[in-house]
């Protein structure tokens, strides 16, 4: 008996101490966002490269929505891999994206999906826009 009830007890604890956990973490996401509205002619552009720049449209702690604009063709991202699964529609112009092993030319109106950890890379053939969003949000793009 006193088994079971040490057993139901500690049980109670774990679980108020994970419900708390979640809960608390949960409101630190709800606190990081954005404004409701982000409109493009009220929001900084931020040079991350020769003739790249990029403005961030949405998030929270979830999820994140941001446009590059690559204005001369070249490198728009270097090789890299991320935890965040990303998923990219192109505006306008035609980039050349390497994902993993795979290589394409995309344009206006095409989409790709990056798998979390894949080693990815993108460059501009014509100038143009593209939308990556990302899960969950990428931290650090955020301004410190």
């Amino acid at each position: 008996m006193k088994k079971v009830l040490f057993s139901a007890m500690m049980m109670a604890l774990f679980t108020a101490g994970t419900v708390s956990a979640i809960t608390e973490n949960a409101e630190k996401m709800e606190k990081t966002r954005s404004k409701t509205f982000v409109c493009e002619n009220e929001t900084k552009w931020e040079t991350i490269g020769d003739g790249i720049t990029r403005q961030i449209l949405g998030y929270d702690g979830h999820i994140m929505m941001v446009k590059i604009k690559a204005e001369k063709a070249g490198p728009v991202g270097v090789e890299h891999a991320h935890y965040h699964p990303q998923v990219t529609y192109v505006s306008s112009g035609k980039f050349e994206f390497t994902i993993g092993n795979e290589k394409k030319v995309v344009t206006a109106g095409d989409g790709m999906y990056m798998e979390p950890d894949v080693r990815h890379s993108c460059i501009c053939i014509e100038p143009g826009v593209i939308v990556d969003c990302f899960s969950p949000m990428r931290e650090d793009f955020l301004k410190k």
